[in-house]
């Protein structure tokens, strides 16, 4: 069976993007990265993944390898910011080496159209864990915060949240399918959307991307700004996989997964304000890259959020989203 440095040499120095701003990758007791260019400012994210309560036990190892990286991406490109290093801390009950070329082929390819360089890391043993920081950079004052929200923004969401937590429920229930597998690889494989992240510097007043579930997230940015807001729930976009995943759950998930779109999470894709002024423009560019982008509600002085349903009636939602220290229904 192959030690810890056996396994790094193995499976994760060779293989990943190169970049001139590495000077000392794996193999050192630390990296040695170049600073960013003048003009530019360093953002610093990362991610811890458990088995259990991230990821159902049995969980493809490509999959997650593609997944850990993704939703690290995804943080980056809430915040406009372009992705370059990271680093890896694995943490596995023993050392299987067809998991290890699995996983490591899967991190590879979220890594590829990015030019993420891994620069380094730890291994451990124990409880299957991912963690992974990524580390990139933003033109200096350019990045996009949860705190600029104003009355009067449109409130937008990118793609069709509750695909993801659909798609866990598929596997759980074992549901197959066309529409299972498009929620299933949702949940898998999120797309991180920082093409249109990149695109919004100067345009979205604040931005977030939605890993709790909409309606959480949301929250957490109305709390930064100090606004409030009213969603239209009609306006929040299913995609017809969804629905019809809906439709073939036992009645007993059926309510439950109905929240989906708005409290499910994993979604990573972005929510965003936008002022008036901008709004055109916004439109312009998500149908240039193709992302589907949906205004969904409006940014209002008077604190709090109001979700109304389709009768124009305020709804009251029991859970916004998941909270790890809470219970989640």
């Amino acid at each position: 069976m192959p030690g810890e440095f056996e396994l790094i040499e193995r499976y994760f120095r060779t293989g990943f993007p190169s970049r001139e701003d590495v000077v000392v990758g794996i193999g050192d007791d630390a990296a040695v990265l170049a600073p960013p260019p003048a003009g530019r400012q360093l953002v610093v994210a990362v991610d811890t993944l458990v088995e259990g309560v991230h990821f159902p036990p049995d969980f493809d190892a490509a999959d997650l390898g593609y997944r850990a990286l993704a939703v690290n991406l995804s943080d980056l490109a809430a915040m406009g910011a372009e992705p370059a290093w990271m680093t890896l801390a694995l943490t596995l009950p023993k050392a299987d080496e067809a998991w290890l070329v699995t996983f490591a082929r899967g991190l590879r390819e979220a890594a590829a159209p990015w030019r993420v360089a891994l620069v380094g890391g730890d291994t451990t043993r124990g409880p299957l864990t991912v963690t992974i920081q990524l580390l990139g950079t933003v033109p200096a004052g350019q990045a996009i915060r949860r705190s600029g929200a104003r009355a009067g923004d449109g409130v937008h969401v990118t793609g069709t949240p509750g695909d993801a937590a659909m798609g866990l429920l598929c596997l759980q229930r074992g549901i197959e399918g066309a529409a299972a597998e498009h929620c299933r690889r949702r949940f898998a494989r999120p797309e991180p959307r920082l093409a249109l992240g990149h695109a919004l510097r100067g345009l979205a007043s604040a931005m977030i991307d939605i890993s709790d579930g909409l309606l959480a997230d949301l929250d957490h940015l109305l709390d930064a700004s100090g606004v409030g807001a009213t969603i239209q729930t009609p306006r929040v976009p299913r995609s017809d996989a969804f629905r019809d995943c809906l439709a073939a759950l036992p009645e007993s998930d059926r309510t439950r997964a109905a929240h989906f779109p708005l409290a499910g999470g994993d979604d990573y894709e972005l929510c965003f304000t936008v002022p008036p002024e901008h709004e055109a423009e916004v439109c312009c560019i998500a149908e240039r890259l193709g992302v589907p982008v949906t205004r969904i509600g409006t940014i209002e002085m008077v604190q709090g959020l109001r979700v109304m349903d389709e009768d124009g009636r305020n709804m009251v939602v029991k859970t916004l989203g998941y909270d790890h220290f809470r219970e989640n229904g």
